[in-house]
């Protein structure tokens, strides 16, 4: 089931990246966890410790980082929707199974969508917040600032791929 999903401005954050790629590279650094490790934290703030990822609905989302100081930080999510090539949605709000999450960060809903564009893929990444002071949280943070390297990381790791 493809879900719509009204974007607002004031809530919600929408990044894009073209990746000189065809969409079933792009896909699989997306869904596959030996691919996401690479790319899913930005290199000079830290690592991704372990990751697991079933893109069956209810299924786990999971990419625990360790950060500079050697902190491990759980992040760990249930996927909603995948559909291959084309969708990939999960949240921060359930845990997998769609139980119920206790978070101490802020939480989001993560939408990602591939569409072709000439030779390559459009990759637009969406994280809807539950409220302004969520989205302010997040820009304060460093979270918008990190996820902005880790696209360009992804995008970077995508064309390592063609190779």
């Amino acid at each position: 089931m493809k879900t719509q999903t009204k974007i607002d401005p004031k809530l919600d954050l929408v990044l894009e990246r073209f990746v000189d790629a065809p969409r079933e590279l792009v896909w699989e650094a997306l869904t596959k966890p030996e691919h996401l490790k690479e790319w899913y934290m930005p290199r000079q703030w830290g690592k991704v410790a372990r990751c697991e990822l079933d893109t069956r609905p209810g299924g786990i989302f999971r990419i625990d980082i360790i950060v500079g100081n050697g902190q491990e930080v759980p992040n760990l999510g249930c996927v909603l929707e995948a559909v291959p090539m084309e969708r990939l949605v999960w949240t921060s709000m359930l845990f997998p199974g769609y139980r119920p999450a206790v978070f101490d960060d802020v939480p989001i809903t993560a939408i990602m969508t591939l569409k072709s564009e000439g030779s390559g893929t459009r990759y637009v990444f969406t994280a809807l917040h539950r409220d302004t002071d969520d989205l302010e949280k997040n820009k304060a943070s460093g979270w918008l600032e990190g996820t902005n390297i880790a696209l360009d990381q992804f995008v970077a790791h995508v064309q390592s791929m063609k190779k």
